[in-house]
């Protein structure tokens, strides 16, 4: 099976499972409340965390890491069948590594902008993450570092996202990723800063909200 096939064929997968809108599923079910109508209206982690409460919002992080993980995972394990990667990453041939990257960016993308939800989604950043552990462990743990260090001390969720996109394909060339391959990992960055546009415009006007378990406040 020719290299774009593979990546055709598991790229569609990964958007259509990037796309599961667990922090939806998962807000309805322990909250019984219709996440896209409350605080920011988003279904990732921040939002559910805040309207649907601690164990709802870590669930959903959960998920969505997890959905990127398998994703990538899944082609992984194609591809060292049929002998052009290993399961772990490592000593990855350029194609191998592109298609495992461009099936990373249609994960995210399709948690952007979810199938299931007319094209409407997340911002990508737990995802994106937890494929990013697949695909290049090293520049994930520095994107995450990265977040940690924006988020924690000022306590604005997006701010920490927005650093961890831009420092993550910028690591994982320094890490050693073949320059084609990150291009995937590119897109995804920009992608995510683009689904922070209106919290980047909020950031600017000082009036972004910081982030609190359990802040249950309906923002309209």
């Amino acid at each position: 099976m020719s290299g774009i096939i593979v990546a055709l064929i598991f790229g569609l997968i990964a958007f259509t499972l990037g796309g599961i809108p667990f922090g939806l599923i998962i807000a309805s079910v322990m909250a019984h409340e219709d996440i896209r109508k409350l605080g920011s209206g988003n279904i990732g982690t921040t939002n559910v965390a805040r309207n649907a409460g601690k164990a709802a919002g870590i669930l959903t992080l959960i998920c969505d890491a997890g959905k990127g993980i398998i994703s990538v995972l899944l082609v992984r394990w194609f591809l060292s069948t049929q002998g052009f990667a290993p399961l772990v990453p490592g000593n990855t041939s350029a194609e191998a590594e592109f298609i495992i990257s461009f099936v990373y960016a249609c994960c995210v993308l399709g948690h952007i902008f979810s199938p299931w939800l007319h094209f409407h989604g997340g911002k990508g950043i737990a995802v994106g993450f937890g494929g990013g552990l697949a695909v290049n462990p090293l520049a994930a743990l520095v994107a995450l570092a990265v977040f940690i260090t924006l988020a924690v001390p000022t306590k604005y969720v997006s701010l920490g996202s927005i650093g961890a996109a831009v420092a993550i394909p910028l690591f994982c060339l320094l890490f050693g990723m073949d320059p084609v391959a990150t291009i995937p990992v590119l897109v995804v960055a920009i992608a995510v800063i683009w689904a922070h546009r209106e919290n980047i415009k909020k950031l600017n006007a000082g009036n972004e909200r910081k982030f609190s378990f359990g802040d249950k406040k309906k923002d309209k």
